[in-house]
């Protein structure tokens, strides 16, 4: 049951990351280029905790996994605090 759902978390992540793209494609608001880009981490993210919980659990990646979710939080923080509209 828990690798459908870290599945399912990593696919959604994806899927945000694509219409977040597909959207700053047609509007160019740069706030939609850094979430799409947050986004994208955290869909590497998910695929790291399906990796660390289900694939090969008895590697932990949690050092990783950690220092990949404060990664994709920087894009999303750089656009919030510097980009004005």
């Amino acid at each position: 049951m828990g690798a459908i759902i870290y599945s399912l978390c990593a696919l959604t992540s994806l899927l945000c990351a694509v219409l977040l793209f597909r959207s700053y494609a047609s509007f160019r608001h740069r706030i939609l280029l850094w979430s799409g880009l947050s986004f994208s981490i955290l869909f590497i993210n998910n695929g790291l905790v399906v990796i660390d919980k289900v694939l090969v659990p008895t590697v932990d990646l949690s050092i990783w996994r950690l220092v990949c979710a404060l990664v994709a939080l920087m894009p999303l923080l750089y656009g919030l605090i510097w980009e004005e509209d």
